[in-house]
């Protein structure tokens, strides 16, 4: 019973994780915004997710035999993160897109408060149903 009352909260929980993890990585992006030669990087928030939660990632590489390696990162809470493509080209190779990375941020943030609200309703529910109010 306990089980499924939280099952949710760990859903919202790995979420959580994954946005605080998605966060850092953009805030990287803006810090090194006029750093030469910096790559920008994120991860699919979608299919982390759902390799967190335990379904199959989405992989375009798949396993043919049991010697080779695994595709992707083997633990589901680091995701595999991804290179950016420049929108523009830029004399010194930065990839970082100063407009797309604060709309990332911003998103990012809302999300991240969301989830956190999610996880405080579901709080107070449980308490509710358990103190009988």
């Amino acid at each position: 019973m306990l089980e499924r009352m939280t099952a949710r909260l760990d859903s919202h929980g790995s979420a959580l994780v994954l946005r605080a993890q998605r966060q850092q990585l953009i805030a990287s992006n803006i810090a090194n915004a006029d750093t030469p030669g910096y790559v920008a990087r994120d991860f699919d928030f979608a299919a982390a997710l759902k390799k967190v939660n335990g379904g199959p990632a989405s992989s375009s590489m798949s396993l043919t035999s049991q010697g080779h390696m695994r595709p992707g990162n083997a633990d589901p809470r680091r995701p595999d993160q991804v290179y950016a493509l420049n929108a523009q080209p830029a004399m010194d190779s930065n990839t970082v897109d100063l407009d797309r990375e604060r709309a990332s941020f911003v998103d990012n943030a809302v999300q991240y408060e969301t989830t956190l609200r999610f996880i405080n309703g579901h709080v107070k529910t449980m308490l509710t149903a358990i103190t009988g109010q």
